[in-house]
């Protein structure tokens, strides 16, 4: 996945949200911010049992699902995708201890 893939996904889903809940998956979650919140975490803990139980094909599949929610949810906080790409860049070289430890 590239910026521009990411980027055409993000407005894609951005393009729903106007459309009627009852015909935009999208459209609900961002009109149901608990049920979004719900979702992520029910996505995550997912992803964590595939990973555990070392489940490629569900690591991918928990992973794609998770990652939609977490686009809703940058589209519900008024987050581009750039806003979280230009984070990462800042984290580039930076050690993970360190970026951790700026945070306290």
């Amino acid at each position: 996945m590239n910026n521009t893939f990411l980027e055409e996904l993000f407005d894609n889903l951005n393009s729903k949200v106007n459309d009627s809940s009852s015909v935009s998956y999208t459209a609900y979650l961002i009109n149901e911010p608990e049920l979004l919140a719900k979702k992520i975490g029910e996505e995550t803990t997912e992803l964590i049992i595939d990973f555990i139980k070392k489940n490629k094909k569900g690591i991918v599949h928990e992973s794609a699902d998770l990652i939609y929610h977490l686009l809703v949810l940058w589209i519900s906080a008024d987050v581009k995708p750039q806003d979280i790409l230009n984070e990462l860049s800042n984290r580039k070289n930076k050690s993970g201890f360190d970026e951790k430890r700026s945070r306290t």
